[in-house]
């Protein structure tokens, strides 16, 4: 009797968990897509960075090259951030929670428990970067104007990526963003809820706090990440000629930039900008659901 009470103990404590996960995976899913919405807006913003990213111009000098360009290009590259901004959240809050639980049931090491928020979000960070560097890559293929001509569209560009070997095709630049994926994760889950607790303290409304949280954490976030962000793009960019590696990459840009900081983060303020609304809005939804779950 005591052995089957035990195991329904248990068998029920697994059934909580898969709620708990999956409401995860759920309301991250639903913060994102409604997110995108902020995408949609922004994507002016982001693709006006990448050129500052791409060609290290002036924000007026980008500005006037999407001007040439017309309206109807401006849009040219905006499928894959929608769906990786819905598919990301889904993913990047749910993985965290389910290593988090799995991390807590396991916790025999030294770690200390407060780190382990940071720890999950690391391994959620490595799968984000398996599953979107292909998005990611479609995506500068695509913002990139001179690749119009001879890639006008998303079938073409699908096709000759798939043509390639995948270190040279849907996943050059990987190991950057596994860096920046993983880094930037682990960051964001192991400041999130000490940083929402302070405000709390201090008197922030819940939603207030949530909000400041995230766009916080966008900011100490995106400073230190951000020349990762640019090596990517350059690396992305780029269909034909010859691969680099991530070492020969970083020294071209680097001497491309005169070597100098200024110009390697140049549209780095706008992409903070952009990062501080869309995570502000998508921490505060998020944990809003999570709260009326409860």
């Amino acid at each position: 009797m005591g052995s089957i009470s035990h195991g329904n103990q248990e068998g029920a404590l697994e059934s909580a968990d898969s709620t708990v996960w999956f409401r995860s995976y759920l309301h991250g899913g639903m913060s994102s897509l409604i997110s995108t919405l902020t995408t949609v807006i922004t994507f002016p913003l982001y693709k006006t960075v990448f050129r500052q990213q791409l060609h290290s111009t002036l924000v007026r000098e980008a500005v006037a090259q999407l001007h040439k360009e017309g309206l109807v290009k401006l849009y040219r590259g905006v499928v894959p951030p929608l769906l990786m901004r819905s598919l990301n959240g889904t993913l990047l809050f749910g993985l965290q929670d389910t290593f988090l639980q799995r991390l807590l049931l396991w916790h025999t090491s030294p770690v200390p428990s407060g780190a382990l928020p940071a720890l999950a979000g690391l391994g959620a960070g490595v799968v984000e970067a398996v599953l979107f560097t292909p998005f990611e890559r479609v995506q500068n293929v695509l913002q990139n104007s001179k690749n119009d001509s001879s890639l006008p569209t998303l079938r073409s560009i699908l096709r000759k990526l798939a043509s390639r070997p995948l270190a040279s095709g849907y996943y050059i630049a990987f190991l950057p963003i596994l860096v920046r994926n993983a880094l930037g994760s682990s960051l964001y889950f192991g400041l999130k809820n000490p940083m929402s607790d302070t405000l709390r303290a201090c008197g922030c409304s819940p939603v207030a706090s949530s909000f400041t949280t995230g766009v916080l954490n966008s900011v100490v976030i995106s400073l230190p990440l951000y020349p990762l962000s640019v090596l990517v793009a350059n690396m992305q960019a780029q269909v034909d000629g010859g691969v680099r590696g991530v070492k020969d990459s970083w020294q071209q840009l680097w001497a491309a930039r005169q070597r100098r900081l200024v110009l390697l983060y140049r549209g780095g303020s706008l992409v903070i900008f952009r990062s501080c609304i869309t995570w502000g809005i998508t921490t505060a939804i998020y944990d809003q659901l999570k709260r009326h779950s409860i």
